[in-house]
C-alpha cells in the first residue's frame, strides 16, 4: 500500500494560502518595487525578501482582509531598507518624497494578469530591432550603452527605440483593453 503524505496543519494550510495570494499579486507587488528601486536584480532581490517575510509574518495575516494593503506595507518597509542600505546602483526618490508616496492609499490592480497578456500579445507585434531592445533592456537588464554596443548602433538611437517602443506597447495595450471592454 502506498505511504500517504502527511497532512498540512492548520497552520501550514493557513500560510500556503498566504503564500498563493503572494504568488497572485507578485506582478503587481514587483511593479511596485520597481517604481521605488529601478534596478531589475536588486529589486528581484528586495522581492525575495519580501517573499521571506511574508511567509514568516503568513500567520498574522487574516484570510479576507486586504491582501494587497498588507503586502505593500511590506514591500515599502522592505524597498526603503534597501534604499538607506544604499545598495541602489540607480538614483533614487529621496525617502521624504517615497514616505509620502507610500502614504497615499492605493490598492493594486486586480486586472495585473489580464494587462501582462495584452503586454506579450503587443510584445509580438513590434518590429524585430525594437523588440530585441526591450527584451535587452528589461529581461536582461542591460542599460542603454551595453545595448547599443551589442546591436552596433548609438545610444541615442537606442533610446529612441526604447521610448518608441515603450509608447507602442502602452498604446497597445490600451486598445486591446478597450477592445475587451466592448
Amino acid at each position: 500500500m502506498p505511504e500517504q503524505p502527511p497532512r498540512m496543519t492548520q497552520e501550514e494550510a493557513h500560510t500556503a494560502a498566504v503564500q498563493g495570494l503572494f504568488l497572485q499579486f507578485q506582478p503587481a507587488v514587483r511593479g511596485y518595487v520597481l517604481s521605488m528601486i529601478p534596478d531589475f536584480s536588486l529589486a528581484d532581490d528586495v522581492m525575495q525578501e519580501i517573499f521571506l517575510v511574508v511567509t514568516r509574518k503568513a500567520a498574522s495575516f487574516e484570510i479576507g482582509t486586504s491582501f494587497p494593503a498588507w503586502v505593500r506595507t511590506i514591500a515599502r518597509f522592505k524597498a526603503l531598507e534597501t534604499i538607506r542600505a544604499g545598495r541602489s546602483r540607480c538614483e533614487t526618490l529621496s525617502e521624504e518624497v517615497l514616505q509620502a508616496l507610500g502614504a497615499e492609499r492605493s490598492e493594486f490592480h486586480g486586472d495585473t494578469d489580464e494587462r501582462l497578456a495584452l503586454l506579450a500579445a503587443c510584445l509580438q507585434e513590434l518590429a524585430p530591432q525594437a523588440r530585441r531592445s526591450i527584451d535587452l533592456r528589461y529581461k536582461q537588464d542591460h542599460l542603454p550603452p551595453q545595448i547599443a554596443g551589442l546591436m552596433g548602433c548609438t545610444v541615442p538611437s537606442v533610446n529612441v527605440t526604447l521610448s518608441r517602443a515603450r509608447a507602442f506597447l502602452r498604446d497597445c495595450v490600451l486598445r486591446k483593453m478597450d477592445a475587451a471592454k466592448t
